[in-house]
């Protein structure tokens, strides 16, 4: 190659360095490197001439030359010459000091050759750079720069000169005034020092060994002595902070004595700096490294410099950590150094300035002393041994900080001092209370909610963190300081029992175990526990109290429940030897129920009684009453310990009843009963009602004292509204009276149901009803004072309840009659009154609910009017309460529930209702009697809120049920009722709520079986029909409309056949009612129902048919619920089948478009195949013979015509849709599947671009989509015809959008055509029978229609098979002279398509065929060129299959016909002429003259492989790879049928590289011509085509030997991809700058 070809492609590659698009910049870069690397010192020449002849060349040119430069010497040094590296550092070293003043970018690339160049010509460099270093005269600042970074990328090559370059430099330095300056001689100087020690730690690789520390002492510390007395003062803080790290590095390197004299300045004016620079990290790192020299060398004056010194780390330290911000972390870690370095020197001193500023109760001091700290504990261990008591003794004032971050530092502390041994020393359990202490703390939005939430701070620490970080310590040093065991055990146990620890209790637990376990299986004797010893802890008692009521609640306190009981089990032997049997066999079982357990799934209640059972046990095994006693007498002294925590303190009550019923020293048990009684918190609910359990439970064994305390106690002057009052409850001053009373009523309730059976009844009325009486001043007492205190209310409820429960107990073996129960009743019954309607707060409702059913049963009887009375208030009471959901208005005087609380509630209200009812149900077990309690549910069945329906029909269905099991029939009864309520509550079974529609299905088959009883049914008949209902039932949970519809079916069935004849007209006259339900779904139901009745038993309700059809109407266009309205349509299909014409005559003549109810009723005429024939018969007919359009003239302004559809065939169309909507008229549809299918699409045809006509009535154009409506008609009449496989081909290509518009529809036409002939063969003949003589009619459009069928129907095979292609031919042939160009179009497509559906038959057709085609290339009235593209493609297509004799004259001539178009801006003709190329190969292989056609295009052909239209280039493939045996060499051949398959993807780039080698390979002669037609392509349209070029150019010289460049013009080559490089498009620029990197 030419040298000034390359020359000229450098040239053009540095005058676009600078490109304007960084990918073309980035491979300009490549390209001249690769450039480079292949003749270094030619291009490094051709660089040096660029920037020496354009000496104004802006600096951002200059650099990436420069940087290029530095690129080539740093990979191929070793190849350049020797006389062009001294040129190269000539260039460079000018570069970098022409301007005088700093240009960075320019002049640190020059300085990077020179650094680069240095790695292996360091003498050379230096000669140069020295000339440039002149002692007394200042250098320039990038000489100083390049010095200081040649010494850090050859050390052993800098290092010998640095002697002489400080000798040099040091006069320099008093000569640097600019800061600039100064800063890169600091900065040299750093990086000399850090070189010279890097030199001198590794002598043994160095090149001269002998060089020695003292050599560069005293030049050192003449420049120390400059840097440090005159520029670190600077003003400039960048230079201040590059002087100090100068200073830092260069202290190593100073002789001691000087170092020593320097200390006392250096430190100061170092530590000075902190407070000018906001950047410390450099100043810390300095400090490190001079206190690493003083330390290293003994320095005696440093401990002069401690105070100061330690005040400003100590102001480091404290400052806040960002570890997003690395160099503040950096500067964290170098502080903390400088801490150690000074520990192992002044331990003492160091020690007691840490412990001082430990004092200082600044958040942020603290913090930085404690980090210190734990530093020197962790990192500087002996030294540190002998202050272990002194730091012991100062930790403690920071451990009182309120300051979560100083907590959270002093854990870490205590975490350090733990694993060296500072526990167990004195005062080391203070530490163990701190953690603790802080595992219980609580939530922090808790603390916040109380205290006002603050702004957040980003480092804040919360409780939940530092509590979690507790947890962990605690955990470690549990389990990983083994030495701790015997300072942990048994001493923990004194934090599980106050309460301010509770929040402690889980990791408390969990330590406990580890250590027990661990002390238990060594079989230490340490495990066992001397209580009497060990003063501090609680009592055993009281732990298993505590542990115990920790149980009860075992998710609360992050999970105690669990961690407590296993503890329990494993402290056993130290709560009282004889537990442990017991509690090995009954814990583990509960300890498996929580593990099974979650917050929801846990009942509450038998867990609290299983637990109440273990302590029973417990107090049995161990048999011995002084320490039940003890039990007793403690754990009524530490109930005020959960004070804030009453649920707790409930249960700790009834733990009390437990232990003092097994108590036998009676004044112990009346003495804890006082206790009891006057400590308690009366005005709290809660404890309230576990000081009656308690007192209660106690009861059992000690009935007569405990009946004798709680009179004693009523008699007290806690009962007075005095002050004394007050003294007794221990200045509480906020009891009330009446607070007390409650307890004591609640009290004597729980003694009557806890007392002994044989016991209470006598004492019923003298001591527990007399003494309620006396408390509670009402009517019900004899005086009328009413109270309006809830508490008495609710305890008073609650007591008569708990006393109606005993006696019902005992009435079961004594008889009793209770004289108070009417009094009591109706007093209760007022208390519900008072309740607020809209509201659910209180339990008054559900309490007095459940003492009525109580007290039902209880002699003497209710009357009918008390019994009315009752019902109606307690029914409505709880009905019409808002939903659950339902959240009430906050009211100063009340607390809102919260939603668990208010479900609970609601819950056992509904609960209560029901046993009430079937109290009163059992004492008239009668029609009649239902009737009085479902008179009053009855209205709120068919409610508006769905809340009040479901417990309608939840708590009917429970009635019913309970009526059912209590029925005994005597006498034959007409159950009256029936119809009324299968009318209710039948449409309830399809209800939104399927607890509703569950509840009704009950409540159906629990009438139908009392209508059997009442029938005189056995009770133990079982009917299998209603029997059935339970199987439907499982149905109903279903939501598919289909199922209900179904069950509702089966339903009525079972209904109808048990149903007498007089009620069933109230029934249908009630499901009427149901179609416009307010729940849609009991509409369904409604609808369902009434037909499955009506063709059960509609024969004698023949008067309601015409109101019927009326009515239906009306009703539709208010049913809003799918299923219902197609219900209704069955209902018109029974109308339709006797009164066809009429109602087809009716339906055709509704507007257009049709409302949906006329739709509705089209589409349920086809449910009847009968019906459904005939309708379809009478449309075909009226289709084909009525006009589809008239021309109407348009308006004035637009002028011309426009197509209007005809109404009635329109309407048929429309109705025709609707019908075969309907599935049932599949059969009559496959039928007459051809006449329909044929008469669809010729009206499809027609309807295309056709507007509807005006409405009759509004004179408006009908919004109908004419060839939609057809569109959709066919669509519909292919899935009834079964033919899925159509219709999913046809959706995936988007047919039916296509088919309906204009400028698609042939294209939606042939996708139809393509999807029968596929999936439906064998139903074509008959279609295309029906479709010819459509073929000349006189309507263009539908003309066009049937042949874009028929055009598509040749291009599969299966006409052949069906013997149809003849027919399709001739038709084809007769098209081809339509006066329609489209037809023509489609005909002569039609055509080419034989060679795809049936290519055997081609030949035969071989003469028309090929006339066909030339004519259609020739046509000229084809204003698109579509006729042309077909004929090309079809003849594409066509000559795949036909003989050469028929062909082989034609083929030179074609090919010149269609040469133009290879390169046509059409991208479907170039795609057709591409590929009929290809097929016109087989007819010229072995013709030199085809081999020479296909070299003329070849290069077209592999340039088009890249064309942006994707359709092109899969042509190209296809023509190449069937080229490939013509082209005339083995390896092309290979390559082409190997590379180009449409499947695989192409490596363009590869790919044309392998190319141009067999080229040049295979056609040396060729080259020229190649070359020349690819230059052709640097003009073509196509940018990628282009970038293309430029590729094939590219390889084609990257590959050429040296002897072939003689056939290539390289002048033009080179002119050509200059040219390129100026491309507007970059892609094209990218591919040209790289095809100049293969130059060489």
């Amino acid at each position: 190659m030419d040298e000034t070809d390359v020359e000229q492609v450098t040239l053009a590659l540095l005058d676009a360095a600078t490109d304007k698009d960084s990918e073309v910049q980035e491979q300009v870069r490549k390209s001249m490197l690769t450039l480079g690397k292949q003749q270094p010192d030619r291009v490094l020449a051709m660089c040096q001439d660029y920037l020496l002849k354009h000496p104004k060349l802006v600096v951002s040119h200059r650099v990436v030359i420069l940087q290029t430069i530095e690129l080539i010497v740093g990979c191929r040094i070793e190849e350049i010459s020797s006389p062009r590296i001294k040129s190269i550092i000539s260039l460079a070293s000018d570069e970098m000091t022409r301007s005088k003043e700093v240009v960075p970018d320019w002049q640190q690339a020059a300085s990077n050759i020179l650094v680069a160049v240095g790695n292996k010509y360091i003498n050379d460099i230096m000669e140069e750079i020295l000339c440039k270093f002149q002692p007394g005269l200042l250098p320039h600042f990038f000489v100083v720069q390049t010095l200081a970074n040649l010494s850090d990328s050859n050390v052993y090559g800098m290092v010998p000169f640095l002697n002489a370059i400080l000798g040099t430099m040091l006069p320099m330095l008093s000569m640097a005034k600019q800061d600039n300056m100064k800063w890169v001689f600091s900065s040299a100087l750093c990086h000399f020092s850090n070189s010279i020690l890097e030199y001198l730690a590794n002598l043994d690789k160095a090149p001269d060994p002998t060089v020695r520390k003292d050599t560069f002492s005293s030049e050192i510390f003449a420049a120390f002595d400059i840097l440090f007395s005159n520029w670190l003062q600077s003003r400039e803080s960048k230079l201040r902070l590059t002087v100090a790290e100068a200073v830092g590095s260069m202290c190593h390197l100073m002789a001691s004595d000087k170092l020593e004299e320097q200390i006392p300045k250096l430190l100061p004016a170092i530590l000075s700096l902190y407070k000018k620079n906001n950047e410390h990290y450099v100043i810390s790192k300095s400090l490190c490294l001079m206190l690493d020299a003083s330390v290293s060398m003994g320095s005696r004056v440093l401990e002069t410099q401690l105070d100061g010194l330690l005040l400003a780390l100590h102001l480091q330290v404290c400052a806040p950590v960002e570890y997003s911000n690395p160099p503040t972390v950096k500067n964290h870690n170098e502080v903390l150094r400088c801490f150690s370095l000074l520990a192992n020197s002044f331990p003492d001193r160091l020690v007691m300035f840490v412990l001082q500023k430990l004092e200082n109760s600044n958040e942020r001091n603290r913090m930085g002393s404690l980090v210190v700290l734990r530093h020197l504990i962790n990192s500087t261990t002996s030294t540190m041994e002998s202050k272990k008591l002194l730091i012991l003794a100062s930790i403690r004032q920071p451990m009182a900080d309120q300051s979560n971050k100083v907590k959270k530092c002093v854990v870490q502390v205590i975490s350090a001092m733990a694993h060296h041994g500072y526990l167990e020393l004195e005062g080391g359990e203070l530490l163990v209370r701190f953690i603790v202490q802080h595992c219980a703390l609580p939530d922090t939005h808790a603390v916040q909610q109380r205290r006002g939430h603050r702004p957040t701070d980003p480092e804040e620490v919360t409780n939940e963190a530092l509590r979690s970080m507790c947890d962990n310590t605690l955990h470690l040093l549990t389990t990983t300081v083994g030495r701790l065991a015997d300072v942990l055990w048994p001493k923990l146990l004194y934090y599980l029992t106050p309460s301010q620890y509770s929040n402690a209790t889980t990791p408390l637990c969990r330590s406990l175990i580890v250590l027990g376990n661990k002390k238990k299986m060594n079989q230490e004797s340490s495990f066992n526990i001397d209580f009497t010893q060990e003063v501090n802890l609680p009592s055993p008692q009281i732990l298993m109290v505590r542990l115990l009521v920790n149980a009860a609640f075992p998710f609360s306190g992050r999970g105690h429940g669990a961690p407590s009981l296993s503890l329990l089990q494993i402290l056993s032997i130290n709560i009282h030897p004889k537990t442990e049997p017991l509690w090995e066999k009954d814990i583990p079982p509960l300890l498996s129920t929580l593990e099974e357990s979650t917050t929801e799934s846990l009942d509450k209640k038998p867990w609290e009684e299983k637990l109440l059972m273990l302590l029973s046990k417990t107090l049995a095994a161990v048999e011995d009453d002084k320490w039940v006693c003890q039990l007793a007498a403690e754990a009524t002294r530490y109930l005020s310990t959960y004070n804030n925590a009453l649920e707790e303190k409930s249960f700790l009550y009834r733990c009390l009843g437990v232990t003092l019923q097994q108590c036998f020293n009676k004044e112990l048990v009346k003495k804890q009963l006082q206790e009891i009684l006057f400590a308690a918190q009366h005005y709290d609910a809660v404890e309230r009602e576990g000081v009656a359990m308690g007192v209660g439970l106690c009861a059992n064994s000690h009935l007569e004292g405990t009946l004798a305390k709680l009179e004693e106690f009523g008699k007290s002057d806690a009962f007075k509204k005095s002050p004394s009052i007050f003294n007794i409850l221990k200045e509480r001053n906020d009891v009330e009276v009446e607070k007390v009373k409650s307890t004591l009523i609640l009290c004597y309730g729980q003694v009557a149901l806890n007392a002994p059976r044989e016991k209470i009844l006598t004492r019923i009325d003298q001591d527990i009803l007399r003494c309620i009486s006396k408390h509670f001043n009402t009517k019900v007492l004899g005086i009328k004072v009413e109270t309006k205190d809830l508490t008495m209310k609710l305890s008073l409820i609650q007591s008569v309840g708990l006393i109606a429960k005993a006696i019902s107990e005992c009435v079961k073996k004594q008889g009793y009659v209770f004289s108070r129960k009417q009094e009591l009743i109706t007093v209760m019954l007022d208390f519900i009154k008072a309740e607020p309607a809209d509201l659910l707060r209180t339990p008054v409702r559900h309490l007095v609910m459940t003492t009525f059913a109580n007290l039902m049963p209880l002699d003497p009887a209710l009357s009918e009017n008390e019994s009315f009375d009752l019902l109606k208030v307690c029914v409505n009471g709880v009905f019409s309460l808002p939903s659950e959901s339902h959240t009430p208005e906050k009211t100063k005087e009340e607390e809102t529930l919260d939603p668990k609380q208010r479900k609970a509630l609601y819950k056992d209200t509904l609960a209560a209702l029901q046993e009430l009812l079937k109290s009163v149900l059992v004492k008239d077990p009668t029609p009649d009697g239902l009737q009085s309690v479902f008179k009053h549910i009855e209205s709120w069945l068919s409610s508006g809120q769905d809340h009040e329906r479901e417990r309608a029909v939840t708590v009917t269905a429970h009635m019913l049920a309970f009526y059912l099991d209590k029925l005994t029939v005597k006498n034959m009864v007409s159950f009256h009722n029936l119809g009324a309520l299968l009318g209710r509550l039948s449409p309830r079974c399809s209800d939104p709520h399927p607890a509703v529609r569950t509840a009704a299905m009950d409540c159906i088959h629990s009438l139908l079986y009392i209508q059997l009883r009442y029938e005189g049914f056995s009770l133990d008949y079982k009917d299998e029909g209603v029997d059935s209902l339970l199987v439907l039932k499982d149905r109903l949970d279903s939501p598919d409309p289909s199922v209900l519809y179904r069950t509702c079916s089966d339903l009525t069935k079972v209904m109808s056949k048990r149903l007498p004849q007089e009620q069933l007209t109230t029934l249908v006259f009630m499901l009427f009612e149901g179609l416009v339900d307010s729940q849609p779904n009991c509409c369904r139901a409604s609808s369902v129902i009434l037909n499955t009745l009506l063709k059960s038993r509609g024969g004698g309700l023949q008067e309601l048919v015409p109101e019927m059809l009326e009515v239906l109407h009306v009703r539709l266009q208010n049913i809003t619920e799918e299923q219902v309205r197609v219900a209704v349509g069955q209902t018109v299909l029974i109308l339709a089948s006797q009164h066809l014409q009429a109602v087809i005559n009716a339906l055709v003549n509704k507007p257009l478009p049709y409302d949906s109810w006329t739709g509705e009723m089209w589409m349920a005429l086809g449910a009847d195949p009968l019906v459904a024939s005939q309708i379809l018969g009478m449309v075909i007919e009226k289709l084909l013979i009525m006009a589809p359009y008239v021309d109407q003239r348009g308006s004035m302004m637009r002028g011309g015509t426009k197509k209007v559809a005809t109404s009635q065939p329109l309407a048929m169309t429309c109705g025709l849709k609707e019908l075969l909507l309907n599935g049932q008229s599949q059969e009559p549809a496959v039928g007459m599947f051809p006449q329909l299918f044929s008469c669809l699409t010729v009206r499809l045809g027609a309807s295309v671009g056709v507007s509807a006509p005006k409405d009759n009535h509004t004179k408006q154009t009908a919004s109908v989509h004419v060839a939609g409506v057809a569109a959709d008609a066919l669509r519909i009449l292919l899935a009834r015809a079964q033919l899925d496989e159509v219709m999913k081909r046809l959706d995936e290509d988007e047919a039916w959008v296509a088919i309906r518009e204009p400028n698609s529809h042939i294209t939606g036409v042939t996708l139809l055509a393509r999807a029968m002939a596929k999936h439906a063969g064998p139903r074509l003949p008959s279609i295309v029978e029906c479709l010819c003589p459509s073929l000349n009619n006189i309507y263009e459009c539908q003309r066009i229609t049937v042949t874009a069928f028929f055009s598509e129907l040749l291009n599969h095979h299966v006409v052949t098979e069906l013997m149809l292609i003849d027919v399709l031919m001739n038709n084809m042939m007769e098209r081809i002279s339509d006066p329609c160009c489209t037809v023509r179009m489609l005909a002569v497509r039609g055509l080419g398509n034989i060679a795809v559906g049936s290519p055997e038959k081609v030949n035969k057709y071989a003469k028309e065929l090929l006339a066909a085609m030339s004519s259609g290339m020739e046509e000229r009235d084809d204003p698109g060129k579509l006729i042309t593209l077909e004929a090309m493609s079809g003849l594409s297509k066509v000559l795949v299959y036909l003989d050469k004799k028929n062909v082989q004259m034609l083929v030179v001539y074609i090919f010149m016909k269609i040469k133009p178009f290879l390169e046509s801006e059409n991208d479907e003709i170039r795609c057709a002429s591409i590929h009929l190329m290809g097929n016109l190969s087989k007819f010229g292989s072995g013709e030199q003259v085809f081999k020479d056609q296909i070299h003329n295009v070849l290069v077209s052909l592999l340039l088009h492989l890249v064309d942006p239209n994707p359709q092109v280039v899969k042509a190209c493939k296809f023509s190449m790879r069937v080229c490939a045996p013509v082209v005339g060499s083995e390896q092309i051949t290979a390559m082409f049928q190997n590379h180009l398959h449409d499947e695989k993807s192409l490596h363009y780039g590869e790919f044309i590289n392998d190319l141009t080698k067999y080229l040049i390979q295979d056609f040396p002669g060729m080259l020229n011509f190649y070359h020349i037609s690819v230059i052709q392509f640097f003009k073509s349209t196509w940018a990628e085509v282009r970038a293309g070029a430029a590729m094939f150019i590219g390889f084609l010289l990257g590959n050429l030997q040296e002897e072939h460049f003689s056939h290539l013009n390289m002048g033009t080559i080179t002119k050509g991809l200059v040219m390129l490089l100026q491309d507007p498009d970059p892609v094209v620029r990218v591919k040209a700058a790289e095809a100049m990197g293969r130059f060489h």
